[in-house]
């Protein structure tokens, strides 16, 4: 499929009540437009592509929100490099791009290298880069990459315990999901991130005037009854 049919679909599957939602929450400043697409959609319709870099990156060039989500979807994580992390990272446009660029199943969490990376973001002075690692340490609690074992995870979560109250907001939401997905690992992982996520409380994160979400409960999340089944806990 190249640019044009891609292009040609997304405007098919236009959501005018997506559009005027992005009229009034959309990146101001930006010169980003959007057909208003639900992320689903767009996994959707991603899937009907399947992977293809050339094309991944001709989408996040243009200045179509959904064609970049695309983009970031259907990249292919063999091709991906570093470089080209950074370079996009840069050019993140607004909190719903940098959660899909790093989370939500994209492809940066499928690089073999996303570990390493998201423990040299996690030390960045670039808040956008922090945000990420925490959502690229989400991505990566689902998965058994080099270097992320217990240990490792322990510590991770007294530094999201000492450090997340004094965090950016965006930061703040990224560290809440990446404690609940390394609660979900074991029982040992469980209880060290049931402590912190009882002793960090509420977490307060602003998603606008509708309130179309509410803050992640981790409390909620990690005493689950499915949880406690599946872990024996």
């Amino acid at each position: 499929m190249k640019k044009t049919d891609v292009m040609k679909l997304l405007e098919e599957n236009t959501n005018e009540r997506g559009v005027e939602h992005w009229k009034k929450r959309g990146v101001k400043g930006s010169k980003l437009k959007s057909f208003g697409i639900g992320l689903t959609q767009l996994r959707k319709i991603a899937k009907q592509i399947g992977r293809d870099h050339k094309l991944a990156l001709q989408l996040w060039k243009t200045n179509v929100y959904d064609a970049k989500v695309v983009g970031l979807l259907i990249d292919d994580p063999k091709q991906v490099t570093r470089a080209q992390a950074e370079e996009q990272v840069e050019a993140l446009q607004g909190g719903y791009l940098a959660h899909v660029f790093a989370s939500c199943d994209a492809t940066l969490a499928k690089v073999p290298w996303a570990f390493d990376l998201a423990c040299d973001w996690m030390e960045s002075e670039d808040p956008v880069r922090r945000r990420c690692a925490y959502s690229l340490f989400y991505e990566l609690s689902k998965k058994n990459p080099k270097g992320m074992d217990d240990d490792f995870l322990v510590v991770l979560i007294d530094r999201i315990r000492n450090e997340i109250k004094s965090e950016d907001m965006w930061v703040r939401e990224a560290m809440n999901a990446a404690l609940m997905g390394i609660g979900k690992r074991n029982k040992k992982l469980n209880k060290a991130a049931l402590k912190a996520a009882k002793a960090i409380g509420p977490v307060d994160v602003d998603y606008g005037d509708d309130n179309a979400c509410e803050p992640l409960d981790v409390v909620k999340h990690l005493t689950s009854e499915h949880l406690k089944k599946k872990l024996g806990l």
